[in-house]
């Protein structure tokens, strides 16, 4: 069925169908409404069989998560930012236990200092703990991609998190297709556990397992992403068959054919990026784009397929691994590793940074000429960044970083000395 929604509200619906009997809530900006509708459908018993679960936290969220899950039930949380980061080491817990958890990342720049818009630093900062990391581009994608989560989920009896651009998507609203409940039970099967806590039958999960071990156990859940390569993208194309929609996979190509510049990323900024290319294929210029959808598993050999006969990659990320530079160019660069292609990292979108299609048109233009910096900062204004250091190197008690970057561009109406 066709219908305007906000992105959060097609999410929870999405979720509704796929018939969860535990949902743990803790609010937590820009993923609010998803939980919030959730726990309206429960309410009015339209989502049945289902316990609605209002924590103290969002570690209290994941903690209750890995309980239901190990009890058997099917189990769904979202989260954010500081959320992401307070429920990391169940987080952890959650994969190495091997539970299918699905839990929606509503993706919010990371603090200090405070900032509530989109990036994808939470996510990636996550991106070692062992779960699948999906990433839509579209609301519709969003919602597609949570039922699938489900399904892959509990095929490999992995967690997994479906990323979605805060307030881009969360708070955008849109036509999708929800699908029925009858297709997607038809698509979902009920949930059967490998692994339940049962009185009659006792054992313990989550046991101590020393260095005679743990390095095989760690194997096993490299072993099962592995797995997970195979799995997402045959889910994709049965999901294809049932709902007539080509959605999710591994990572999806847009006007690669003879693409000499291959811009790579992952989320909503794909729309932006691709009517770019757009302006540019029409102006007689080869360039191509990849978005990635999986993000864990890294799709090594999808993305080297996919960049053949390219001449350079162009690899635009929404977060900073501090010190170094890109995270999504780092794998892409593993990717690509004998072939003669020269990879450019953009960083872009910071704590929600309007990424316009005049400063891609700058970068791309520059990035073709091999004239751009190892790691590139789109629309910095570096000016800033050096009085500020100059204001600290004249005079040690120099004060807040975030505040003296907001006097020097006239929100806070003191200057630094």
């Amino acid at each position: 069925m066709r219908k305007q929604c906000e992105g959060s509200h097609a999410v929870a619906e999405a979720v509704s169908l796929c018939r969860p009997e535990v949902i743990c809530a803790y609010p937590i900006s820009p993923q609010t409404h998803i939980v919030e509708g959730l726990g309206e459908m429960v309410k009015s018993g339209a989502l049945q069989k289902c316990e609605f679960i209002n924590v103290e936290s969002e570690f209290a969220a994941m903690s209750v998560s890995i309980g239901s899950s190990a009890a058997g039930a099917r189990t769904y949380t979202a989260t954010a930012s500081q959320g992401l980061l307070f429920m990391a080491e169940a987080v952890y817990n959650a994969a190495g236990l091997g539970l299918p958890i699905v839990m929606t990342i509503a993706n919010r720049a990371i603090g200090a200092p405070i900032n509530i818009w989109n990036d994808h630093t939470d996510s990636m900062s996550q991106r070692d703990c062992g779960w699948i990391q999906l990433f839509a581009e579209t609301n519709q994608e969003a919602l597609d991609l949570h039922i699938q989560a489900f399904k892959l989920a509990e095929e490999l009896s992995l967690p997994v998190m479906v990323c979605m651009d805060g307030f881009i998507l969360t708070h955008a609203y849109e036509p999708v297709d929800m699908p029925a409940q009858h297709d997607v039970d038809r698509f979902l099967p009920p949930y059967v556990p490998r692994q339940s806590l049962d009185p009659d039958d006792p054992v313990s999960i989550g046991a101590m397992v020393g260095p005679e071990a743990f390095s095989e156990v760690r194997y096993l859940a490299h072993a099962k992403q592995l797995q997970a390569l195979e799995h997402i993208p045959r889910i994709a194309a049965e999901f294809r068959a049932s709902f007539g929609r080509d959605s999710g996979g591994l990572v999806r190509p847009y006007r690669m054919e003879g693409a000499q510049t291959v811009v790579i990323a992952l989320g909503s900024v794909l729309g932006t990026i691709k009517d770019t290319v757009d302006e540019l294929r029409d102006a007689g210029i080869a360039l191509g784009v990849l978005g990635i959808t999986s993000f864990r598993p890294f799709p090594l050999a999808a993305i080297r397929a996919a960049v053949l006969g390219a001449q350079r990659l162009v690899v635009l990320e929404k977060s900073l691994a501090v010190g170094i530079g890109g995270i999504v160019a780092t794998d892409v660069r593993m990717a690509i590793d004998g072939l003669p292609i020269k990879v450019h990292t953009v960083i872009a979108g910071l704590g929600g940074r309007s990424i316009t299609k005049e400063s891609l048109h700058r970068v791309i233009r520059r990035a073709m000429q091999d004239q751009t910096e190892p790691v590139h900062f789109l629309d910095l204004d570096i000016d800033i960044v050096n009085r500020v250091l100059e204001g600290e190197r004249r005079q040690r008690r120099s004060g807040p970083i975030a505040e003296n970057i907001l006097r020097q561009i006239g929100v806070v109406a003191a200057k630094i000395s």
